[in-house]
């Protein structure tokens, strides 16, 4: 809707990861390299903690693009899988042929093959779950018994989980002990520091195809932080509406008014405008809708 008017090719701010937007954040960066210095020292699992809205899935997106040359990769985003649903989709994911009616056996020795394979075309395979704090008891210890096809000198699997911090508390139940100890590097995914926010605003404009610079004012970068405490997807929803809303004002840059008034509507308050603070909004939203019947009139009266 506002894209034109900002001079953008695309909305900036959208929830759904892609991995065009990744910014290196100390956070992600430093998950990042965890993740490689596992990999090159071979070890078998490999967990990420973050809280909701903090960027797993676009940090497993990330990593499967700088794997992708070098190693053979599952990538499973739903983890709600019963252990022969979990060896089905590795399988297809490595595009085996196996009959329709495998049993969990064959499977897992079709992946055994798989994997020898990969090992003598010096390709490691990686696999990526994520939301893995659902993963049922069953399939984790489905992967903890999968992980189990190595050679005498290094690991044929590498099992990577990207979970919300409840997974830390179900690998402290007795009955996963054998996996928790399996599981040698861990990362707990920070949220973007104060100083980060504005050069995580600009360079989503920038991908988006923003050529100025400075669309939000200091002062609406800070109130962002704070209203967001840092988490990337708060972020993405409190800028897009203040996009929204000084679209429907026509200003070009973004203010703490703007921002306040995105905070309300996204807290669901009543949209009431406090003194000095401008409009609400449900008013942003009210003078969107007068601009588009304005501009309709307008071509009508022309053609």
């Amino acid at each position: 809707m506002y894209e034109l008017f900002f001079g953008l090719k695309e909305k900036p701010f959208s929830l759904t990861p892609d991995t065009e937007y990744f910014y290196r954040y100390s956070g992600h960066q430093e998950a990042l390299n965890v993740l490689l210095v596992a990999l090159r020292n071979g070890e078998g699992f490999v967990r990420v903690i973050g809280e909701v809205g903090t960027g797993k899935t676009l940090l497993c997106r990330q990593l499967l693009k700088v794997l992708q040359n070098d190693c053979a990769t599952v990538y499973l985003p739903n983890p709600l899988l019963t252990p022969r649903e979990l060896y089905q989709a590795i399988v297809s994911e490595l595009e085996l042929e196996v009959p329709a009616a495998a049993s969990v056996q064959h499977l897992n020795q079709r992946i055994l093959e798989e994997l020898i394979r990969l090992r003598e075309l010096n390709r490691p395979l990686v696999v990526l779950i994520d939301e893995a704090q659902a993963m049922p008891y069953q399939s984790l210890e489905a992967l903890r018994l999968l992980s189990n096809l190595e050679t005498e000198k290094e690991k044929l699997l590498h099992i990577f989980f990207f979970a919300q911090p409840e997974f830390e508390q179900r690998l402290a139940q007795p009955d996963l002990r054998q996996l928790r100890q399996r599981i040698t590097y861990s990362y707990r995914l920070p949220t973007l520091r104060p100083q980060e926010v504005a050069g995580y605003l600009e360079h989503r404009l920038q991908v988006a195809g923003y050529e100025g610079s400075g669309m939000f004012h200091p002062a609406a970068v800070r109130l962002l932080y704070k209203a967001s405490q840092g988490v990337p997807r708060v972020i993405n929803l409190l800028a897009h509406k203040s996009l929204l809303a000084a679209y429907g004002k026509g200003q070009q840059q973004i203010d703490k008014s703007l921002v306040v008034a995105a905070i309300k509507d996204s807290r669901g308050e009543q949209a009431l405008s406090e003194p000095g603070s401008g409009n609400s909004f449900v008013v942003e939203l009210g003078a969107i809708i007068v601009v588009a019947v304005a501009t309709l009139l307008l071509l009508r009266t022309l053609l």
